[in-house]
């Protein structure tokens, strides 16, 4: 593949150097779809204005777009999309010059955020890391060279039936920088595996419209039987 011009270089950090545009991105990591309307909300913009943004991410890749009668859904373009902005996400400060105030309401969604997440596809947060070094402390997963699921990672998988589909063949296990514990969780086929699993299962449940998950007590039993982890760390 021919190298990028520093003006198509350029051009396509500019898509993301938009605030309204940044809030999009970051609320489609959910890995769900979103109508224009409900983003334009979230962003606290203009229909038009959303729909402006929208045009630009979509003709820039990094979004797909999806109509259903009068409905237009928008999601992420792929894994890959998804990983560069949580990248992104990972590296930047937590907070930037000219952010309003912290709200009660703002810092709990924030906690809730940290202490457990999607990440497009699979599970971040303190949730991410604890499932991660568990399944490192017992064999399951090395991380010497990278992530790598192991022999011993592929019977666990198999045993308890969380299926590593991978039609695209994405990589089995990838790192993913946790923009929170700025430490990296599972990511690739293995990780989205896990967290279809745990939101199936009912181990883990959404919270609200945002992100956040929290692990219910059947998810506390499962992690714990399976994989050694205190249910008190998941709370």
């Amino acid at each position: 593949m021919p190298q990028p011009s520093p003006r198509a270089l350029a051009a396509f950090a500019a898509l993301i150097a938009d605030s309204t545009r940044a809030a999009f991105l970051l609320a489609l990591l959910d890995g769900r779809a979103w109508t224009a309307g409900e983003l334009a909300r979230y962003a606290g913009v203009a229909p038009s204005t959303a729909s402006e943004h929208l045009g630009k991410l979509i003709a820039g890749g990094l979004l797909t777009e999806e109509r259903q009668g009068r409905h237009r859904y928008v999601r992420m373009a792929g894994a890959p999309v998804a990983q560069l902005v949580e990248d992104l996400a990972a590296r930047a400060p937590a907070d930037g010059p000219g952010e309003e105030p912290r709200t009660l309401r703002s810092v709990g969604a924030g906690n809730a955020m940290a202490r457990g997440r999607t990440c497009y596809d699979h599970l971040a947060g303190r949730l991410g890391i604890t499932l991660t070094d568990a399944l490192t402390d017992r064999g399951h997963l090395s991380q010497e060279t990278g992530f790598v699921l192991t022999e011993s990672g592929l019977r666990w998988f198999d045993e308890h039936g969380i299926a590593l589909r991978n039609p695209t063949r994405r990589p089995l296990a990838r790192s993913c920088l946790d923009w929170t514990e700025r430490r990296p969780h599972l990511a690739g086929a293995a990780g989205a595996a896990l967290c279809r699993h745990a939101l199936l299962t009912g181990w883990c449940v959404r919270i609200g419209s945002a992100r956040a998950v929290k692990v219910t007590e059947d998810g506390e039993r499962a992690f714990s039987e399976l994989l050694g982890i205190d249910p008190a760390v998941l709370r």
